[in-house]
């Protein structure tokens, strides 16, 4: 019994290896689907259909699973020479399963190192417990805890993205956001469709970046999988980012309404030594241009921003006009940031979001605010291309 389409011998070798890191826990879906194949590969159909019949018993919604079994069956009257042999079973089914099954054994053997983070958390701020980063090349979403600033890797899990792929534009082309995103709010399971399971956190696509750029569309959400479905194959959603139902209650503990990033990427890019100089002269610079803008010097303060820059309906010449008008009628300015967190931006490598709170007083105005920015690095300096509230 040959899976030629599935399994290589160099695979092989790697599940091995990468069987290690998951059998702590016993009911690990790729932990024993990889036991299971690797079984197969050896000839050994009775420990490979005991491994799928274990794994059923936990998920007795898997398909991918009880196409597994199914083959094995069917070994018993011959040799079966490829992954779902059956032939009356629908060609288009047994494509999403073989990607999924795929996208589950490279899971299994490449497994995130807890001494590496991702290059988009520069800095979380204090009420950010958690952030996410789903990285869609790889079908997995990673949680990382916010320890005195920097990311901690705590679980992933695997995920199902739009039925096209990524880089959304519009309503409706089946495709998942690329950017720096929130959870807006937590709509639980009483009500919701079955199809969205266990429960649903929207996302707060469209951002001011896909807006700017002329994206649109909505009802991107995190949510779960159907009552009769474990889970799904890796491009089989409209565009949301999909969980099965447990892997979603477990990620529920971490996610904090208005307040948890959820990056998503193309692939993950890790952080280097090179992140950690850019993100102290970044917050250097936001620091200046607090100062800056207390000092009530206006064209000092307005070289901060991009000739690009835009805000709402203004651009760059508006902006300055409506500063310079505004800080003409200041005698003094106080200017105090809290909670600040910096997230670079997928696919932008020279662009970050920040997020903080500012509390500003002068002799005629006291405010308090949420306030998100967008800088981007235009030769040596970070300028603003984008401010406004969060």
């Amino acid at each position: 019994m040959r899976y030629k389409a599935l399994i290589s011998s160099s695979l092989c070798c790697l599940l091995l290896s990468g069987m290690a890191y998951a059998a702590p826990d016993s009911h690990n879906t790729e932990a024993q689907l990889a036991k299971s194949l690797q079984a197969i590969k050896n000839n050994r159909l009775d420990i490979a259909l005991n491994e799928v019949d274990s794994l059923l018993r936990v998920n007795p919604n898997f398909k991918l699973a009880y196409l597994v079994k199914g083959d094995l069956l069917m070994a018993r009257a011959g040799p079966i020479n490829n992954f779902g042999s059956a032939s009356n079973a629908p060609r288009n089914m047994i494509e999403d399963l073989r990607d999924e099954a795929r996208v589950r054994l490279r899971r299994a053997q490449t497994r995130p190192s807890g001494k590496l983070a991702p290059r988009y958390l520069w800095k979380l701020d204090a009420q950010q417990k958690y952030a996410l980063v789903v990285d869609t090349s790889r079908s997995t979403l990673y949680v990382y805890e916010n320890i005195e600033g920097e990311p901690r890797y705590v679980a992933d899990y695997y995920i199902t993205i739009g039925k096209l792929g990524t880089e959304k534009v519009s309503e409706g082309d089946q495709r998942t956001p690329i950017g720096v995103y929130f959870v807006k709010a937590d709509l639980p399971k009483n009500k919701l469709a079955d199809m969205y399971g266990s429960g649903a956190y929207p996302l707060s696509y469209p951002n001011e970046w896909d807006r700017k750029n002329g994206r649109g569309g909505s009802g991107i959400w995190l949510h779960g999988t159907p009552s009769d479905t474990y889970s799904r194959p890796p491009r089989a959603s409209n565009g949301c980012v999909v969980l099965a139902n447990d892997d979603l209650d477990k990620l529920a503990p971490y996610l904090q309404v208005g307040i948890t990033p959820v990056i998503i990427t193309n692939q993950i890019d890790w952080s280097s030594e090179q992140d950690q100089i850019e993100r102290d002269a970044l917050l250097k610079e936001i620091e200046q241009w607090r100062k800056d803008w207390a000092s009530l010097d206006t064209g000092t303060y307005l070289k901060h921003y991009s000739q690009k820059f835009s805000s709402d309906n203004m651009n760059y010449a508006a902006w300055a006009k409506q500063k310079q008008l505004v800080n003409s009628a200041k005698s003094w300015i106080k200017v105090n940031l809290s909670n600040v967190s910096v997230f670079t931006y997928p696919e932008q490598p020279n662009m970050v979001v920040v997020n903080f709170e500012q509390d500003y007083n002068s002799n005629n105005l006291s405010n308090r605010m949420k306030k998100r920015q967008y800088w981007i690095k235009q030769g040596n300096r970070w300028q603003i291309i984008y401010e406004g509230a969060a």
